[in-house]
């Protein structure tokens, strides 16, 4: 007969895995909010899980830069350090603009096809829920870094793309940001078609750059009304 010892080990990674991803949605959903203190005993009882993986996921969050332990207080939502957010834009720039000169000067460049379905379209049919653009924004500047066929950029790019979801859904509160994002998508995308890899390097850095700035400009009011819109 296997030991009851045997069957909590067996299940505890599976069930830490839930507990981390439904943790972080909640980082990301502004359901839990940067600077917010939570105790063990609520986090288990929000998402129905035991203090074993619970742990886990918080531990793992805590490496990760999502969460701090307090001793003797609890955890808490890492608060926005805006010096850290551009340190992360500035790797996620040298990042992708080696993955757009690598695309500008590959022979197959199937991203570039699926990328133009999506962002070189006329502006009646472009999206206008801000949620939903974010979404494919995140995955645009992702295709470009998968394009490169560097498994271990593309690694760190996914860790500093979650680092700043936060960040990036704030931006796209903004309807101005949202026509902005597909405006300099195209050109970006029309620079690497040609293969103008220096003019597609350009337009990239100036695009991230931007996003960067609008950092700067988040309060806590923002992310208060952020979270009751959601």
């Amino acid at each position: 007969m296997t030991k009851p010892e045997s069957i909590t080990l067996a299940e505890s990674p599976s069930l830490a895995d839930q507990a981390y991803g439904q943790l972080k949605q909640l980082i990301f959903d502004f359901a839990l909010m940067p600077g917010d203190r939570v105790s063990e005993t609520e986090l288990a009882q929000r998402i129905v899980v035991s203090r074993t993986p619970l742990r886990a996921a918080l531990q793992r969050l805590e490496r990760e830069g999502f969460l701090k332990l307090l001793p003797r207080l609890g955890w808490q939502v890492a608060p926005l350090d805006f010096d850290v957010m551009d340190e992360l834009y500035d790797l996620r720039t040298l990042i992708e603009c080696d993955a757009a000169r690598h695309l500008a000067e590959s022979e197959q460049r199937p991203e570039l096809r699926q990328l133009a379905d999506i962002w070189l379209v006329p502006p009646a049919e472009r999206l206008e829920d801000a949620a939903e653009v974010g979404a494919l924004d995140e995955r645009f500047h992702a295709m470009l870094v998968q394009g490169s066929g560097n498994r271990e950029m593309a690694r760190v790019h996914k860790e500093i793309t979650e680092r700043i979801r936060i960040i990036r859904r704030l931006d796209f509160t903004k309807p101005a940001r949202v026509e902005a994002t597909y405006d300099e998508h195209a050109r970006i995308l029309r620079a690497i078609t040609r293969r103008r890899a220096d003019e597609a390097q350009r337009l990239l850095r100036a695009h991230i750059q931007q996003s960067k700035l609008e950092v700067r400009h988040i309060t806590l009011d923002m992310l208060y009304r952020a979270r009751r819109d959601s």
